[in-house]
């Protein structure tokens, strides 16, 4: 009974290790992106693929994080999960190409695609649904300490030292993980069967050229016909994979957990909305630095008034959520987070820099409040047998809505900027205007949730 209490008292603070290394790393690389361009000879513009190709790792590899949990081990494949992380950080530092940058990104995010869904697994293993809302919440404060440090410590270590050390400091965090994990996770099995590769190839590889499709039609590298040819090679992949998951007993991912209604609109819900948000964090470094001319200090100084605005916000979620229910919460609070996107288009490199701290602490604020409802939404009807597929299934696609609205925001971009003659502030106010109205319009996902959904989360 004493080792339950330990667990239960000590598990989301290694959890919250999971989820700190992860925005750390994603916060402090956005920062770095312009001095990395710089050393690599490429464009700031253009850099978007080592950012892509760790999101979409994440998206791919994360089903396959669940069945190995479920197999050999929740602690065990943590603290190997950590392990990799921080084996890819330190082979980040040795890149000289952007390609052997984006090959190490990947042998990263292999690491992270099991970290957190598998921390996130073992905490709806131990706690029962009155408590989980707030055990989520709790790790992912810890885990929100990463943006408000990140980009003030990511713009400071390329001005003083070199983007190299936003790789480095990883390390000590890892080593620190790996021994918390060993001692204080639980190692939860459930029985399994084969590991479905079949399900996996149609999946990834769809999956795969859907996002390159994106990539390709914001880079003009190859024809618009080869962009279209490569998403209907993609798209027709995923109708197989739902076709051939109907088939089998044990899916990669059971889409027959859609018929989980919280579960389905939260999914839908989070996959809509993070098109329009999901490049927020890439565009405003650039929109700082590229666009108003300022240097990675200054653009880390002034993101860090969004990250702190995050976590304050974070607090208030259930509150808010308690009062007001998912149904309503959601549809305001993401009409009013796009209004703050669109508010970005506004200012240009003669604007004082003050003007911008309330768009940013407003973007924040309800970006916060959005995620939290968001992910706790979608979590709220699984019962212990669906945990681990519904968990499985919840983390891809946010992963992969994720790594969409990035390549989304670049392909605007991109478009813009040859639409608008290479007019560099024209193309990202046009570019946040769009990424705003995209995310009001998503509200209406929304809308059919019911008013008592999620009671069972928020305790009402």
């Amino acid at each position: 009974m004493e080792e339950e209490i330990k667990v239960s008292k000590w598990l989301p603070w290694v959890a919250a290790i999971a989820f700190f290394m992860q925005s750390l790393d994603g916060t402090i690389l956005n920062t770095a992106l312009p001095s990395i361009a710089h050393d690599l000879n490429k464009s700031p513009l253009k850099m978007q693929p080592i950012i892509i190709a760790y999101v979409l790792t994440l998206a791919l590899l994360i089903p396959v994080s669940g069945w190995l949990s479920d197999k050999f081990g929740s602690r065990n494949i943590f603290t190997f999960a950590v392990g990799i992380f921080t084996l890819g950080s330190l082979a980040c530092v040795f890149c000289t190409s952007l390609e052997a940058l984006v090959y190490m990104r990947i042998l990263q995010a292999i690491g992270g695609s099991m970290m957190v869904p598998v921390s996130r697994l073992a905490l709806l293993y131990t706690y029962p649904k009155d408590k989980l809302l707030k055990v989520i919440n709790f790790i992912t404060i810890p885990g929100l300490i990463g943006p408000v440090i990140g980009p003030t410590l990511g713009g400071w270590l390329v001005h003083v030292a070199s983007w190299h050390w936003i790789f480095l400091i990883n390390i000590p965090i890892g080593v620190a993980g790996m021994i918390l994990a060993w001692k204080f996770i639980p190692n939860y099995k459930r029985t399994e069967g084969k590991f479905d590769f079949i399900g996996f190839l149609l999946l990834s590889l769809g999956l795969v050229l859907i996002s390159l499709s994106l990539e390709f039609a914001g880079n003009r590298i190859i024809s618009l016909n080869t962009v279209f040819l490569v998403l209907f090679v993609g798209i027709i992949l995923i109708v197989l994979y739902i076709v051939y998951s109907q088939k089998v007993s044990k899916p990669l991912i059971n889409l027959k957990l859609f018929k989980i209604r919280t579960l389905r609109i939260g999914i839908i819900g989070n996959i809509i909305t993070r098109l329009g948000v999901g490049g927020i964090p890439l565009m405003l470094p650039l929109l700082l630095q590229v666009g108003f001319g300022k240097n990675s200090v200054i653009s880390g100084a002034m993101l860090i008034f969004s990250a702190i605005a995050t976590i304050l916000a974070k607090s208030s979620a259930i509150p808010l959520i308690k009062h007001f229910g998912y149904k309503k919460l959601l549809i305001y609070n993401t009409i009013i987070l796009g209004v703050a996107i669109t508010l970005f288009m506004f200012p240009n490199e003669n604007t004082p820099l003050v003007w911008l701290i309330p768009i940013l602490i407003a973007y924040g604020a309800f970006n916060s409040i959005q995620m939290s409802a968001m992910n706790s939404i979608s979590l709220a009807d699984l019962t212990p047998k669906d945990a681990s597929g519904g968990n499985t299934m919840f983390s891809v696609t946010q992963q992969l809505s994720m790594s969409f609205g990035i390549s989304l925001s670049a392909m605007l971009f991109n478009s813009y900027e040859i639409f608008e003659n290479n007019h560099v502030i024209t193309a990202f106010k046009l570019t946040f205007l769009t990424l705003g109205i995209i995310t009001i319009l998503s509200a209406f996902t929304f809308a059919f949730l019911k008013n008592d959904d999620g009671t069972s989360m928020s305790g009402n």
